[in-house]
């Protein structure tokens, strides 16, 4: 064996080897790093930005202000992940309505009244104040407390009546995709982690597994060297190895969905793990995503709010009627239909305020993600492995192009660079 060929049976292998590990590893911070786009802006990229093809429009690469640089393609794509993983995961999981009903609205109801209870005099107050100051300042100190005592013992009926038509309606209420995917928007280091503490074994052996097949690739690669022994064999076969070495170390983590003895490792290394990726799924999801404050903040605020205040209003209304009581035909002519009609807007509009006091109490809301984990857990329990694997990988599989190709572009590398330092 002459000293060339030694060199290339030592070298080509190690190549391979660091290669592959170097793939896969850059690969997984290809996936998840930035969290924010970095880049540079280039003279003619913002004008040119719009003529390009979609497919190169949409890669991290590149941005609409003619920067130059990249961004982890999971962060990347976080609005797009969100809207699959609401099709495809949290659809199979329930709707809106049953993640409300797991929030317990009797409990939602006992909540609000406790806060609107403390509230609900400075609320009269200021709202008589502001409406009919002369007629309330004339009210004697006993009818005003009978006021505030008729309105506080409406308080629970009135406030269960609402949260039970939330519930009856909150498919009409609240856009739940959007919602996710406005969250994962501005939160996308949140789905860096979804994926990050799911599959961290997996991601770890994708690292190594690039070594370990890279490795004996280039003994291959060796073996056709020596038969074919041009200066485009080992660009060519470094292209290949960088490409199938991402593309089985995916296939690994995800398939085959059931188990099959024909292949070496059985079933998917994520499946295997389906129990613990449940648990690790429906803790990330009912602590940060499917919150009654979430919900809360998306029926108070979201796109569909004014339906939620309408909704409020309509059923805050009665109350005033209820709390007035049989005086209420006096009343309207005391002070006028028009004049009582405001100031049962008012209040009504006023009452709304206190959903959000309760939707955002940190406190009650952690006690009640509570439900929601024990919900998802047992919902996912029940899910077959290929239910499991589409909810999973459906968020990253129409991207997953890109590592096989920066495999690709790797290989090519490594076997220009063994050209250059080595020779043919």
């Amino acid at each position: 064996m002459d000293h060339k060929t030694l060199v290339d049976l030592i070298s080509i292998p190690l190549f391979t080897g660091i290669i592959g590990y170097i793939t896969n590893w850059t690969g997984v911070l290809m996936l998840f790093k930035p969290v924010r786009f970095y880049g540079f802006r280039v003279p003619g990229l913002k004008l040119l930005f719009p003529y390009l093809p979609r497919r190169v429009r949409i890669l991290p690469l590149i941005r609409y202000d003619g920067r130059l640089g990249w961004q982890g393609i999971v962060p990347s794509r976080a609005d797009k992940m969100a809207s699959i993983s609401v099709d495809k995961g949290l659809a199979k999981l329930g709707s809106i309505t049953d993640f409300y009903r797991e929030l317990e609205p009797d409990r939602i109801a006992e909540h609000l009244t406790l806060i609107a209870q403390a509230e609900i005099r400075d609320v009269v107050e200021q709202i008589m104040q502001q409406e009919n100051p002369q007629l309330w300042h004339d009210l004697p100190p006993v009818i005003k407390e009978a006021v505030f005592a008729r309105v506080r013992s409406q308080l629970p009926g009135i406030i269960r009546h609402i949260t039970d038509e939330i519930g009856q309606n909150v498919d009409q209420l609240i856009d739940a995709k959007l919602m996710v995917i406005t969250y994962f928007g501005k939160h996308p280091e949140l789905l860096n982690e979804l994926f990050l503490i799911m599959g961290r074994k997996e991601l770890t052996f994708m690292q190594n597994f690039g070594f370990y097949f890279g490795l004996p690739m280039g003994f291959v690669l060796f073996g056709i060297l020596q038969v074919y022994p041009s200066w485009w064999v080992l660009p060519v076969g470094g292209v290949i190895i960088g490409w199938v070495v991402n593309w089985l170390g995916i296939t690994m983590i995800f398939e085959p969905v059931f188990p099959n003895r024909w292949i070496p490792w059985r079933q998917g290394l994520l499946i295997k793990r389906q129990p613990e990726v449940t648990e690790m799924y429906s803790q990330m999801v009912a602590d940060n995503v499917i919150t009654l404050q979430n919900i809360g903040n998306e029926l108070m605020t979201g796109p569909r709010s004014d339906r939620t205040h309408q909704l409020l209003e309509e059923s805050l209304r009665p109350a005033v009627d209820r709390a007035v009581g049989p005086a209420r035909a006096a009343v309207r002519v005391a002070i006028g239909t028009k004049e009582y009609d405001q100031i049962r807007s008012s209040l009504a509009t006023e009452a709304t305020g206190f959903a959000p006091i309760a939707f955002n109490d940190a406190e009650f809301s952690r006690r009640q993600s509570v439900k929601i984990y024990k919900y998802i857990s047992t919902q996912m329990s029940r899910m077959g492995p290929d239910d499991f694997v589409e909810m999973l990988r459906s968020a990253i599989k129409q991207d997953e192009w890109l590592l096989f190709f920066h495999g690709g572009a790797l290989g090519l590398f490594a076997g220009f660079l063994h050209l250059a330092i080595f020779g043919v």
